[in-house]
């Protein structure tokens, strides 16, 4: 049981999903506190100030995108969107309007955990001297050194190109969380997501991947959700 009890802001207007990911929750030793509307969420974050979000889109008042940009102005808490919504445009929507994670309903309760347990450690990590340039960042075998721009594996340096290394890099700061096509592209190009450039990421990312030995369908340091985007597992 976690002693310090992370504090969990589940905002979810379907009576029985929320009653049944609260009692997921509060059995995993988390506290939550519940909410069913999108006012009311923004009263209770402010009241609160919660470790994490778990936020349904469909909220009866308006749209949950609402509270994720009233959230957003000024916090860096995680959020995970659980919703219905499947649609690829909507997943992209709203990791690239600063959502965590994305989670579909129906869903796994060890699956929720999972992702919880990881958007809270990614946090906690973001704040760590470690993760920044100047910085060391270390996942498993691997290892960025931003201050000489270079990345080892297993102590062995992986020769990656100037962008293969700034795809790294950034992916590294943003670790565990799903990083859309478009904000990997303006991050590092600086242009929009065309099929031109969308390709030349992939390219790049193709190149990265055989490079630090990620192979198709094993457990790999980079996920790619095709058409969304890419994130570093942690």
């Amino acid at each position: 049981m976690i002693q310090n009890k992370y504090k969990i802001l589940l905002v979810e207007d379907e009576d029985n999903i929320r009653n049944l990911v609260a009692t997921m929750l509060d059995t995993a030793g988390y506290q939550t506190i519940l909410a069913s509307s999108c006012s009311a969420a923004k009263t209770l974050f402010a009241s609160h100030i919660p470790d994490l979000i778990i936020l349904d889109l469909g909220l009866p008042d308006m749209d949950g995108v609402n509270l994720l940009d009233y959230v957003r102005k000024d916090s860096l808490t995680p959020v995970i969107v659980l919703s219905a919504r499947t649609n690829e445009t909507d997943k992209i929507t709203v990791l690239d309007r600063g959502a965590n994670d994305y989670v579909t309903k129906p869903f796994g309760s060890g699956e929720l955990l999972a992702r919880v347990r990881a958007a809270l450690r990614n946090h906690r990590f973001s704040a760590d001297e470690g993760r920044l340039p100047g910085g060391r960042f270390i996942l498993k075998d691997l290892e960025i050194d931003y201050d000489a721009r270079r990345i080892f594996l297993r102590g062995e340096e992986i020769r990656l190109t100037q962008t293969e290394y700034n795809i790294v890099a950034l992916l590294s700061e943003n670790c565990g969380k799903m990083m859309t096509y478009s904000a990997i592209i303006k991050a590092i190009w600086g242009g929009s997501a065309q099929e031109g450039s969308i390709k030349k990421l992939q390219v790049n990312m193709a190149n990265i991947r055989k490079k630090i030995g990620d192979k198709p369908g094993e457990q790999n340091y980079i996920a790619n959700e095709l058409g969304v985007g890419y994130r570093l597992n942690s």
